[in-house]
């Protein structure tokens, strides 16, 4: 077996795990933005993850978990990084608009890149950190697993509400172990509408998302 037979041996059989029909074109899309993570990582050090089968789990099947919470876009994922859950959500859900947000400019030049390579019109790539961004259009969600904890995230979103007239969108925070003690820590305007356990295939590790909303 090919290493590229292994690689879509584990996307597909994660997919089905998860629950996830997705048709031949958009599974290859998918493995097309590994095989670019992987060449783009040898100089920009985009990613810890090296092995591109465990990126196929930590990365792509990891980012596609959270799929039935995400509704209704625009999305905007905030510290996307390597575009991580953005571009994996944006593939799945090609009507789906994304904006990939992120302050370091090697990441924007790698997630441009990508949307031209992959043709990935519902992908918006930013430079901007999340609390000084404007954005142009109301936003249904921001979706993160990047911020270090939950009302870090909750604030950045509030300041970056702030200069907008829009209603305030959802927060979709992308964690490890269900942050009980970040929940406690949250102020008075930050609802916590949902915790849900993620089961990603082929991970022994704990998943979980935490919706919330602002209180406005």
């Amino acid at each position: 077996m090919t290493s590229a037979d292994r690689l879509e041996r584990r996307l597909s059989s994660g997919l089905e795990g998860l629950g996830l029909t997705l048709d031949e074109g958009r599974q290859a899309a998918l493995l097309a933005f590994v095989d670019e993570l992987q060449r783009w990582n040898r100089s920009y050090n985009l990613t810890a993850v090296r092995d591109p089968l465990d990126m196929v789990t930590r990365h792509l099947l990891d980012s596609l978990a959270v799929l039935p919470w995400v509704g209704e876009g625009p999305l905007l994922d905030a510290g996307t990084g390597a575009g991580l859950p953005g571009v994996p959500l944006a593939i799945a859900r090609p009507d789906l608009q994304v904006t990939l947000l992120d302050s370091a400019g090697k990441k924007i030049r790698f997630l441009n890149h990508v949307r031209r390579v992959l043709r990935l019109d519902n992908v918006q790539p930013v430079q901007a950190r999340l609390e000084a961004f404007t954005p142009p259009a109301p936003l249904a969600s921001v979706i993160s697993r990047a911020f270090a904890t939950l009302a870090d995230f909750a604030g950045a979103v509030r300041a970056m509400h702030a200069g907008t007239r829009h209603p305030a969108p959802r927060l979709l925070a992308m964690k490890g172990r269900a942050p009980q003690a970040e929940i406690d820590a949250l102020p008075a305007d930050v609802r916590v509408l949902a915790v849900e356990k993620l089961d990603v295939p082929g991970l022994q590790e704990d998943r979980h998302l935490v919706i919330m909303s602002l209180v406005t």
